[in-house]
C-alpha cells in the first residue's frame, strides 16, 4: 500500500510500539488518529488523538462517527492497546483478569467491528493485531495474558479469511519481549537494551503495511536473539 494520505487509527499511542508507529506513519504522509487514555508527546500537523477508553463500546463507536466526520475512508487499523498483569492464577485478581480480556480482546473487538464496513466501502484496507510469542506459547505466572494473546491469534485467524476477498489484509504480530513499560507490572522483569526495540518492531509492521497489494503477510513473529544478553 501506498501510505501517503491514508488513514490510520492506532489505538494505545502514548508510548511504545503504538507510539513509534504513530511517528513512523505519519513521516510516510499517513494521516493518523490515535485512540488511548493517553495521547503521548506526538505533535503533528496529521496526528489527531481522541481521549477513548477502547473497553468501552460507546466510547469507541463515538471516536468513529468523530473520525468519520473528518474523513470519508479509514485505510489502516492497528489493535496495539494491551496490558499484561504477572501472577499464580490462583492469586490473579478477578479485576485484572477482567482488565486485561476488556483491553487486549473486547477493545480490539469493539474497534475491528467499526472499522471492517468503511474498509469494505473502501474496497482495500489494512488491519493489524498485536498479539505477543504469549499468544503462541503458554508461560508461567501469565496465564491470564496468554489467555488473551491467543484470544487475538484466533480472531485474526479467522479474520483474514473473512476479508481476504475484499481485499482487506489482516496481519497478528507476535513480539518478544519489548523494551516498553508492559513490564511495569512485575516485580522480576525491568526492561533492558537486549529485548527488541519498539522502533524496529514498528519498522517490520511498517514494511509489511507497505507491501505490494497481492502479498499478504498474515503472521509475524520477531524475537530478540538474546534475550537475556549474552552467555560468559
Amino acid at each position: 500500500m501506498d501510505l501517503k494520505d491514508k488513514v490510520a487509527v492506532i489505538t494505545g499511542v502514548s508510548k511504545g510500539i503504538g507510539a513509534e508507529l504513530s511517528k513512523q506513519l505519519l513521516e510516510e504522509g499517513c494521516i493518523v488518529f490515535g485512540l488511548g487514555r493517553n495521547s503521548g508527546d506526538i505533535k503533528h500537523a496529521n496526528f489527531n488523538f481522541i481521549k477513548t477508553d477502547i473497553r468501552n463500546f460507546l466510547e469507541v463507536e463515538s471516536a468513529f462517527k468523530k473520525i468519520l466526520s473528518q474523513n470519508s475512508s479509514i485505510h489502516i487499523l492497528i489493535n496495539n492497546a494491551g496490558l499484561g498483569y504477572f501472577s499464580n492464577v490462583e492469586d490473579l485478581p478477578l479485576s485484572q483478569w477482567d482488565e486485561m480480556f476488556q483491553t487486549n480482546v473486547n477493545g480490539m473487538f469493539y474497534c475491528t467491528k467499526l472499522a471492517v464496513p468503511v474498509l469494505k466501502n473502501v474496497g482495500f484496507g489494512h488491519i493489524i493485531n498485536i498479539s505477543s510469542i504469549a499468544g503462541l506459547e503458554g508461560m508461567p505466572m501469565v496465564s491470564g495474558y496468554c489467555a488473551t494473546k491467543w484470544a487475538v491469534k484466533g480472531f485474526s485467524e479467522s479474520l483474514w479469511r473473512e476479508l481476504r476477498d475484499f481485499r482487506i489484509k489482516v496481519t497478528c504480530v507476535y513480539p518478544g519481549s519489548v523494551k516498553t513499560d508492559f513490564f511495569r507490572n512485575s516485580e522480576n522483569i525491568k526492561p533492558h537494551d537486549y529485548m527488541l526495540m519498539p522502533e524496529d518492531v514498528a519498522k517490520m509492521i511498517l514494511h509489511a503495511l507497505k507491501s505490494p497489494d497481492n502479498m499478504h503477510q498474515v503472521n509475524l513473529e520477531v524475537r530478540p536473539l538474546q534475550p537475556k544478553g549474552p552467555k560468559n
